[in-house]
């Protein structure tokens, strides 16, 4: 088994999800969303799952920095918006085969580890 973890290095929920796979010697793969962004279609396949809006961590700093209390994009460009400023997404996104989880889901990542006879 392995997984991918979309994340920030300064973010406790991605440190923890890192520890959480680290601690079951599952092999990860991080993607640090400060050095490299998540593409558009890495995105869409975690909106088209949970929708954009649950992509957004509407408690960042970042999203009160920018103000986008107010705003009201569409979709597509709330997606470029994600894509440009990775600290405005819920931390963090973990994609195995074609599961995949948005924010700390320790429950979730247990039934996978589970599923695999771990």
């Amino acid at each position: 088994m392995e997984v991918q973890i979309f994340g920030v290095k300064k973010s406790a929920e991605t440190r923890k999800a890192l520890r959480f796979f680290a601690e079951r010697r599952v092999k990860t793969h991080f993607v640090d969303l400060v050095e490299r962004a998540a593409s558009l279609g890495e995105l869409k396949r975690f909106a088209q799952k949970f929708g954009v809006g649950a992509l957004i961590d509407k408690e960042s700093r970042r999203y009160q920095e920018l103000g986008l209390a107010h705003a009201r994009y569409a979709d597509d460009r709330w997606l470029e918006k994600l894509a440009e400023e990775p600290l405005l997404l819920k931390l963090p996104l973990v994609r195995q085969q074609q599961r995949l989880t948005v924010g700390a889901a320790e429950a979730e990542w247990k039934g996978w580890l589970e599923g695999a006879g771990r």
